[in-house]
Order: structure tokens, then sequence, then C-alpha cells
């Protein structure tokens, strides 16, 4: 398993009024996923329109899978990183 970064960016056609309707079942989504296992961190900068979704998946498209079973996918266009962590400090 290997651990991705979408970058999931709201189109322009996402509004606020639908954001702020999907936000619930969103949040409740996320947590489901969180507690599979499925995905880690979820950084938000809704003043960019962005949203950061730490993912494990095996590849870029299981990961881009995982992420549009969430509520915001229809709204967002997605990015998928492959990262690792950082090295571990040298003692």
């Amino acid at each position: 398993m290997a651990t991705y970064i979408v970058l999931c960016t709201f189109t322009p056609e996402a509004t606020m009024e639908r954001i702020t309707e999907l936000a619930p079942a969103e949040r409740a989504a996320a947590h489901v996923l969180q507690e599979a296992g499925r995905i880690g961190a979820i950084h938000i900068a809704l003043p960019r329109r962005t949203v950061f979704i730490e993912v494990f998946a095996d590849d870029v498209a299981a990961a881009e899978a995982t992420v549009r079973e969430l509520p915001f996918a229809p709204l967002w266009s997605l990015d998928t990183y492959p990262v690792t962590a950082p090295p571990a400090p040298v003692v």
C-alpha cells in the first residue's frame, strides 16, 4: 500500500451553496473512509478552493477511486501525487 496526496480543486461551477449543502454528507463519508484506513489527513484551503487528501491505496487509480466516493467528488478536478515519508533522522 502506498501513500498519495490527492489535490482536489473545486471546479468553477461549484457554488458555495452546493458546497455548504453537501458538507455534512462529506464529513460523514470522510469519517467512514478514515475509520477504514483508506484516507488520512484532510486539509482544506477554502479561499483557494482546494482540498488536500492523504490516501492509502495500491495505485493512483485506486487512490482516485477512493476520493471519488466522497460527495464533493463531482465538484472537483483531481491531481494525484505519490508521496514518500521523509527519511528517519540520523541519531
